[in-house]
C-alpha cells in the first residue's frame, strides 16, 4: 500500500512574515504576511503581484528587511499537497549548479494546469455485479470492458466509446440496477502495479538484477551504470528493481529520451506489472497532467515514466530513478533553463536517498569515467538475451563504389537488400538528416537559398512542398524562381535527406513498401507511435529513417541496418564528434538482428581506416573509451575538466560582441582558480531568430568553484537590457 496523505502543519502563525517564490518572479523570492490561520513552508499559496494575483510558495521565513506596514498578505492558501523539503533542496542545488534564478527553477515544478483550481468531480459508470435483465451483444459489450478495468469506472461518453454502443444501452443498465452511476474526485489514484513474479531472466540479468535489489534493500543513495550491449534486456532487469521499490511501498521515475519509445515500454510494463503506470510528456492531456502531478505528491503513483521534465514532479518517497539510453543528448535542455536531466538525476536520488540507475549500451564517457573511478557501480550485460546474437558489421568502401551522381546506396547495400526482400525480411537505411536535401542553390548565380532570420540554409522538405529552418522552424514554400536574380527553373537540391533516400529505395525496389521514420513527418506522438508498432509487425519492407529509429526501438523482422554516411557525424571540431557517432552507429546497428534471425550492418564510409570507424566495426567497446578518456585528460576536458558555456545575443551584432570583449578583459575572478576564457567569438551559426550571438568559453580545472568565480566575473559587468545572457554549465552544445 502507499502511504497515506501528508498531515499538513503550520509553520507560521498568521500576521508572521513569510518568503514567497513565484514562478512570476524575475530573481527572488519576496516577503508576504501570512493570512488567517496561519501558514505552512512548502503552502502553495494566490499572492498579490503588481496588479495580478499569482500562484507562489512559501519557501521559508521572510527576509524582514522590507517595511512590515508595506508588506501584503496572502490572499489564499490552496487546497493542494505542499512542496516537501527534498524537492525544495534540489530545486535550490540545481539552481546553484546551473546558476539559474530559483523563480526560473520553480517553474520547471509548476508545469501543471489549474493547480490553483480547487479539486473537481466527475460522474463515472461502475459495474455493481448484478446481472442484466436480458442479455444482449450490447449490453455484453459494456460489462466486459469495465471488467477488464479491474473495478474502476469511466465516464459515460468514453464507455459508449469504447463498447461501441450508444446511452440508451448505459442508462437501460443503469436503471436495472446492473450499472451504478456516482461522482468521485477527478484526480483519482493510479491502478496498483503488482510486483510479483517478473521474466525469466538469463544468468547474466539475473546477476545484475539481484545486485540492484541488495542495493535497494540496503536503502540510501547510490548510482549504478547498467551497460549492456544492444538487446540484453536491460530493460527487463531495471524493471525488476522497479519491482522491488514497488514491494517497499515507494515511488519509482523511468525518463526515457523519446516520446515514441514510451507506446512499447507502456506495454511491457503493463505485462510485467498489470497495469499502466503514469505517463508526464508533451503528449498527456491537461487533465491528466494535472492528475499525474497531484498522484505523484500524494503518493498515488508508484511508477512514473516520462521525458527530462518528469524529473521535477513533487514525489512523496522516490525510491528509484531510472535514466535509460542515458547517453542521449535529447536529456540536455538547450533552451531557457539549461540542465542535463541525467546529472540531475543523481543530484535528485542523493538529496531523496534514492537509487539511481544509468542504463546504455554506449554510455556517455562522464559515466564511464565516474564508473572507472568508483563513483558508479557497474553491471554489465555483455549478451543479447535468449537465441539472438549480435549483428555482423562491415564497412562499404566509397571510394571504390563508382556511384552515380544523386545516387547514395552503393552495389554493395543494394545487394544485401534486395536478398532480405527475398526472404521476406526488413531493411533499415539510416541517414541522420531530416527532409529531401540540405542545401538548394542556384545554378545561374550560385546563391543558395537562407533563413532569412537566421544565419542558416533553408532544407528541402519535398513531401511538404516547402523550405524549412531546422533552427527558428522558419518555413516557406519552394519556390520555382531563384530569390536573388530572379532566374527560373535553375534551382537544384544538393545532397541527400531521408526524403531523398526514400525516394531512391523506391526507385530500386518499386515493389518494396517503403516507409520514412522522421520526426518532422508526424503532428502527434500518437501518430509516431502508430507507425512504429506497424513496422514492427511487418508493416514496411524498407524504413528509411534518423536518429528517431536508433532510440531503443524493437523490430523483430528487421535483420540489415545499412548506415548512408557513417563519416557525417565525424566532421567539424566538436569535442565529443568521435563519441557521439561510436554511439549513434553502435546503436543504430543495433536494431539488426534482435529476434532468431542473423543481422547485419554495412557502414558507407569514405575513411574505413578512421580510428572511430575501426572501433565501431571492431566492438572494442573499451578501447575506444579508454583512448578518448585518454584524449580528453591530456586536453583537460570533460570529464576531466570544467567548460561553461556564455551565449550573449542581442538584435544588433556589434552589442554582445563589446560585452563579451570587456568579459574577457575582466577575467581576475576567473584565472583566480586556474580557467581560462576562450572568445568572443561569433557563435557557428551566427544569428538565429534574428538575434546575434556571441559565445565565450570558460575551460577550468576538474576540482575548481567554478560557479563562484562566474558569479563573481559576471557580476563585474553589467548586462544592458538589450543584451540576454545565458549561462550553460557542461554545454553539450556549441552551436
Amino acid at each position: 500500500m502507499l502511504p497515506d496523505p501528508v498531515p499538513i502543519f503550520r509553520d507560521f502563525a498568521p500576521g508572521a512574515t513569510v518568503s514567497v517564490l513565484t514562478p512570476d518572479m524575475p530573481l527572488r523570492a519576496l516577503d508576504y504576511l501570512a493570512p488567517d490561520g496561519g501558514v505552512a513552508v512548502g503552502a502553495w499559496v494566490v499572492v498579490p503581484l503588481g496588479r495580478r494575483q499569482v500562484v507562489g510558495l512559501v519557501w521559508g521565513p521572510g527576509e524582514g528587511s522590507f517595511d512590515r506596514a508595506r508588506l501584503k498578505t496572502i490572499e489564499a492558501v490552496l487546497d493542494a499537497p505542499p512542496m516537501r523539503e527534498e524537492l525544495r533542496q534540489f530545486l535550490t542545488r540545481a539552481a546553484d549548479y546551473t546558476l539559474t534564478p530559483l523563480p526560473a527553477m520553480l517553474r520547471l515544478a509548476t508545469r501543471v494546469p489549474g493547480l490553483a483550481d480547487p479539486p473537481q468531480m466527475r460522474r463515472l459508470i461502475r459495474a455493481t455485479g448484478a446481472p442484466p435483465a436480458r442479455t444482449t451483444e450490447a449490453r455484453t459489450r459494456v460489462l466486459e470492458v469495465l471488467a477488464g478495468l479491474g473495478g474502476a469506472g469511466l465516464p459515460q461518453a468514453d464507455l459508449c466509446r469504447e463498447a461501441g454502443v450508444g446511452p440508451a444501452v448505459i442508462k437501460t443498465l443503469v436503471a436495472q440496477g446492473v450499472l451504478a452511476e456516482g461522482e468521485v474526485p477527478r484526480d483519482l489514484p493510479y491502478p496498483r502495479l503488482d510486483p510479483g513474479a517478473g521474466l525469466d531472466l538469463s544468468p547474466d540479468q539475473a546477476v545484475a538484477a539481484a545486485a540492484l535489489r541488495d542495493g535497494l534493500r540496503q536503502g540510501g543513495y547510490g548510482t549504478t551504470l547498467l551497460k549492456g550491449v544492444t538487446g540484453s534486456g536491460k530493460t527487463e532487469v531495471y524493471l525488476d528493481a522497479v519491482a522491488e521499490v514497488l514491494a517497499q511501498g515507494r515511488q519509482a521515475l523511468v525518463l526515457l529520451p523519446e516520446i515514441a519509445l514510451t507506446a512499447d515500454f507502456l506495454a511491457r510494463v503493463q505485462a510485467r506489472f498489470g497495469a499502466l503506470p503514469g505517463e508526464w510528456h508533451s503528449g498527456v492531456t491537461p487533465a491528466e497532467r494535472r492528475r499525474l502531478w497531484r498522484m505523484a505528491a500524494e503518493g498515488g503513483v508508484g511508477l512514473v515514466v516520462g521525458a527530462r521534465s518528469a524529473l521535477f514532479l513533487p514525489f512523496r518517497d522516490l525510491g528509484l530513478i531510472v535514466v535509460d539510453e542515458e547517453h542521449d543528448t535529447s536529456y540536455k535542455q538547450e533552451e531557457g533553463v539549461l540542465y542535463n536531466a541525467r546529472d540531475m538525476a543523481v543530484l535528485r536520488g542523493s538529496i531523496a536517498g534514492a537509487r539511481v540507475v544509468l542504463a546504455s549500451a554506449t554510455p556517455s564517457l562522464e559515466s564511464w569515467a565516474n564508473a572507472q573511478a568508483g563513483r558508479y557501480r557497474r553491471l554489465d550485460l555483455t549478451a543479447r538475451f535468449g537465441t539472438a546474437e549480435l549483428p555482423d558489421m562491415q564497412a562499404v568502401d566509397l571510394r571504390d563504389a563508382r556511384l552515380p551522381t544523386n545516387r547514395w546506396i552503393a552495389p554493395a547495400t543494394q545487394q544485401a537488400i534486395t536478398a532480405r526482400l527475398a526472404l521476406g525480411e526488413q531493411s533499415l537505411i539510416f541517414l541522420n538528416r531530416r527532409g529531401f536535401a540540405p542545401v538548394t542553390i542556384c545554378r545561374a548565380c550560385g546563391q543558395q537559398i537562407g533563413c532569412d532570420q537566421c544565419d542558416a540554409r533553408m532544407v528541402e522538405h519535398r513531401f511538404q512542398q516547402r523550405l524549412v529552418c531546422h533552427q527558428c522552424g522558419t518555413s516557406k514554400p519552394i519556390p520555382t524562381a531563384c530569390p536573388s536574380c530572379g532566374v527560373e527553373g535553375r534551382l537544384a537540391a544538393i545532397g541527400p535527406g531521408v526524403e531523398r533516400m526514400a525516394e531512391e529505395a523506391a526507385d530500386l525496389w518499386p515493389e518494396a513498401r517503403v516507409k520514412v521514420l522522421s520526426s518532422d513527418l508526424y503532428s502527434s506522438a500518437r501518430a509516431l507511435k502508430e507507425d512504429i508498432a506497424a513496422i514492427a509487425q511487418g508493416g514496411a519492407d524498407i524504413i528509411v529513417g534518423t536518429q528517431i529509429v536508433a532510440k531503443g526501438h524493437n523490430f523483430p523482422r528487421l535483420t540489415l541496418v545499412a548506415v548512408v554516411d557513417a563519416d557525417l557525424g565525424l566532421q567539424g571540431s566538436d569535442l565529443r564528434a568521435a563519441e557521439r557517432t561510436f554511439q549513434l552507429m553502435r546503436q543504430v546497428a543495433g536494431r539488426a538482428g534482435r529476434s532468431e534471425r542473423p543481422g547485419l550492418a554495412l557502414l558507407q564510409t569514405h575513411q574505413p581506416d578512421h580510428p572511430v570507424i575501426r572501433a565501431i566495426l571492431s566492438g572494442d567497446e573499451e578501447g575506444f573509451w579508454q583512448a578518448e578518456a585518454a584524449g580528453r585528460q591530456a586536453a583537460g576536458m570533460p570529464p576531466y575538466g570544467r567548460l561553461a558555456g556564455i551565449i550573449l545575443s542581442a538584435t544588433e551584432a556589434q552589442p554582445p560582441f563589446d560585452l563579451g570583449t570587456e568579459l574577457a578583459r575582466r577575467d581576475g575572478p576567473l584565472r583566480a582558480i586556474g580557467a581560462e576564457v576562450w572568445g568572443p567569438a561569433p557563435a557557428p551559426i551566427a544569428r538565429v531568430r534574428g538575434r546575434h550571438r556571441v559565445r565565450l568559453l570558460v575551460k577550468a580545472p576538474k576540482g575548481a568553484p567554478l560557479q563562484a568565480a562566474l558569479t563573481a566575473w559576471l557580476a563585474q559587468v553589467p548586462v544592458p537590457p538589450a543584451i540576454r545572457l545565458a549561462v550553460d554549465i557542461d554545454p553539450q552544445s556549441f552551436l
